[in-house]
């Protein structure tokens, strides 16, 4: 199973069809849950609050890749690669893309891999669909399927 918590909802219309689309094609091979946690104004406090909201949607044995832009940076077959071996010890990786001020240093603990795909700076609605069209593009990958090129 996949998890994804993340900070926020989805507003736009275009970013849901396309969230419900990948979720849609995911389920051929895994389940994929979205959670949410709200977001806050206050970025002493959000951090803070977001963390602990974060950290309550997450069990012990999952385990947690954070989306960092001080993450690792790998490619689309290192990141099938990297699925592929955590599904062999751990029924759940948890993804977590943190909110405007980024994350918790209590998120940051608890992450078991720091994860980026980019120096940029990406609005988290459409970072949601990178994911999973990421995702997608892993279990293509891991299954020898067409789609990856």
């Amino acid at each position: 199973m996949i998890k994804i918590v993340c900070v926020g909802k989805v507003k736009e219309k275009f970013y849901r069809e396309a969230i419900d689309e990948y979720l849609k094609r995911l389920s051929k091979y895994t389940k994929v849950s979205i959670l949410e946690v709200p977001d806050t104004s206050d970025s002493n406090l959000s951090l803070k609050k977001e963390g602990a909201e974060i950290l309550k949607k997450i069990k012990e044995n999952e385990f947690v890749i954070t989306l960092e832009i001080g993450g690792k940076m790998v490619d689309s077959l290192e990141m099938a690669d990297l699925i592929d071996k955590t599904f062999n010890t751990h029924s759940v990786i948890t993804f977590v893309i943190g909110g405007s001020y980024g994350l918790s240093e209590d998120v940051l603990k608890r992450s078991n891999y720091r994860l980026s795909f980019s120096k940029l700076t990406f609005p988290h609605q459409l970072f949601r669909v990178v994911l999973l069209e990421q995702i997608y593009r892993c279990f293509k990958i891991n299954n020898n399927e067409s789609y990856h090129k």
